[in-house]
C-alpha cells in the first residue's frame, strides 16, 4: 500500500512500502534495445540484464558533480554525502567532476574528500580528462580508457545541471538517471515559468515581476514598490540557494540588489514578501507521487540566505516535523504532489513555501535536484518519514531504471497500419 499523503500527520509510509524494493514490480528480464546511427553504418547496442544479473554483479553507478555554477560547492557537498550512502555492497561508483570551467573528469572517492577538490573547483588539470562525455554504448571516455555505467545520479546544482541541459544529454546516449527528465528539470529551474505554469494551475502565489536585462531601464522602485509593496526580494531566475537574492527594503538597496541578480543570469523575478513560516516538504516518485512530512526553516538572518544555509553553522534552525496544525500539514503535502505533477517532474523534488499566521499557504518554489548535504531538507524530511538515506538512494536509483525501461517500449519508428 502506498499512501500519497498523510492522514494522521504522524506516520507517512506504511512499513511495506518502506521496506519494499521497485525492482519486485519490474519484470525478470530487462532488456533495452537501440538502434544507434553512425556515418558508416547503423549499429545496435543493447543494454541488458536479468534481476539474476543484477544481483550477481554490483550496479554501476555515476555519481555527477560541480558543474558549471555558482551552486558548484554545494554540488561537492552534497555528492560527499551521497557517495557515503551508497551501499558499497550493491553499487560500483564512478565519481565525474565537471569542473567550473565545463570540463569533465574521472575523480577518485579519496580525491572527493581531499583538499585537491579545492583545486578541481577552480580548474582541473587532470590526467584524468572525459574527452567524450559518452559514446554509443553509454560509456565516459577518457584519457585513461573508459567507464561503463548502468545509471546517472546526476548531484548537479544550478545552470547546467539542473536545468535540463544534462538530462538531455543523458536521454540522447541513452542512459538512466536520477530525477526530473529534460522538461521538468527545465521549468523547475526557471522561477519565472515555475510560477507562470502554477499560477494558471490555481495554485497560491506571492506576486511577482519578471523583467529581462535589456528592460531594466522600465524598472523603476517606485513602480515596484507601488506594485508589490516593501519589502520584497530581487532574484535571478535561474539560480538557486539563495545565490543572488537581496531582500530590498529602500530605493538604495534596490540598486544594489538588480547589479548582483543580473550578475547571474540575463532575467529576474522580483517577488512580493510574505511574513509567515518557511515550510519545506520533500515529493518522491514518477507516476504515483508521495508526500514527506513537512519541514520548518527558521532563520537566523534576515532571510534564508546563502550565508545562512551554509555559511552560519548557527545560521538556521530546522523542525520537522514543522510547527503547524495537521490540517495545514496535509494541504502543503497535498499541493507539493500538486505542484510536482504540474510541472512534470519525477523522481524527486523539494517545494518550498510560506504559511502566515492566518494559515494561508503560499508556493515559494521547487528544486528538482535538492541539495543532499549533511544539513540539508530533502533526505532529513524522508528519514523523519520513515526512509533512511540510504534506502532513498536506493529508491531514486529504482525510479531512474524503472523510468528508463518503460521508455524503450516506446515506439521510434513509424508503423503503417
Amino acid at each position: 500500500m502506498i499512501r500519497r499523503y498523510s492522514m494522521d500527520g504522524d506516520q507517512f509510509l506504511s512499513k511495506k512500502r518502506c521496506s519494499g524494493s521497485i525492482f519486485a514490480s519490474l519484470p525478470l528480464k530487462i532488456r533495452y534495445c537501440t538502434h544507434i546511427k553512425t556515418e558508416a553504418r547503423a549499429s545496435l547496442f543493447c543494454y541488458s540484464f536479468t534481476m539474476k544479473q543484477a544481483l550477481q554483479r554490483k550496479i554501476r553507478v555515476a555519481v555527477l558533480f560541480g558543474g558549471k555554477s555558482a551552486e558548484h560547492e554545494i554540488s561537492v557537498r552534497s555528492a560527499q554525502n551521497v557517495v557515503r550512502a551508497l551501499d558499497k555492497q550493491r553499487y560500483d561508483v564512478t565519481l565525474v567532476g565537471i569542473d567550473k570551467n565545463g570540463s569533465w573528469n574521472f575523480c577518485e572517492i579519496s580525491q572527493l574528500f581531499s583538499d585537491e577538490m579545492k583545486i578541481f573547483c577552480k580548474q582541473s588539470t587532470s590526467s584524468n580528462a572525459i574527452s567524450q562525455p559518452f559514446n554509443a554504448g553509454g560509456k565516459f571516455l577518457g584519457g585513461k580508457g573508459s567507464e561503463e555505467i548502468d545509471v546517472v545520479f546526476p548531484v548537479l546544482h544550478g545552470p547546467f545541471g539542473e536545468d535540463g541541459t544534462i538530462q538531455g544529454l543523458l536521454k540522447l546516449a541513452h542512459v538512466p538517471f536520477v530525477g526530473a527528465s529534460v522538461l521538468g528539470s527545465a521549468v523547475g529551474m526557471d522561477k519565472d515559468i515555475t510560477k507562470r505554469l502554477l499560477r494558471d494551475a490555481g495554485i497560491p502565489l506571492a506576486r511577482f515581476l519578471t523583467y529581462k536585462n535589456h528592460e531594466r531601464k522600465n524598472i523603476t522602485f517606485e513602480k515596484l514598490k507601488q506594485s508589490l509593496g516593501v519589502p520584497f526580494f530581487v532574484k535571478p531566475a535561474n539560480l538557486g540557494s539563495s545565490v543572488g537574492i537581496t531582500k530590498v527594503h529602500n530605493k538604495q538597496e534596490y540598486s544594489a540588489a538588480l547589479e548582483l541578480a543580473f550578475l547571474y543570469d540575463t532575467k529576474i523575478l522580483i517577488e512580493e514578501y510574505i511574513n509567515g513560516k518557511e515550510v519545506e516538504c520533500a515529493v518522491l516518485g514518477n507516476e504515483a507521487p508521495i508526500a514527506s512530512l513537512c519541514g520548518e526553516i527558521t532563520p537566523h538572518h534576515e532571510f534564508y540566505s546563502y550565508e545562512a544555509k551554509y555559511l552560519d553553522e548557527n545560521g538556521v534552525a530546522l523542525s520537522i516535523p514543522a510547527h503547524i496544525p495537521k490540517r495545514v500539514s496535509k494541504k502543503i503535502q497535498k499541493l507539493a504532489i500538486q505542484v510536482f505533477e504540474v510541472l512534470c517532474c519525477e523522481g524527486m523534488a523539494r517545494v518550498d513555501f510560506f504559511v502566515t499566521d492566518s494559515k494561508n499557504i503560499f508556493i515559494n518554489e521547487i528544486n528538482t535536484i535538492p541539495g543532499f548535504t549533511s544539513i540539508s531538507m530533502y533526505p532529513k524530511l524522508w528519514e523523519a518519514s520513515g526512509i533512511s538515506y540510504a534506502k532513498l538512494i536506493d529508491t531514486l536509483i529504482e525510479f531512474a531504471i524503472k523510468r528508463f525501461h518503460g521508455e524503450q517500449k516506446l515506439q521510434t519508428a513509424f508503423i503503417q497500419k
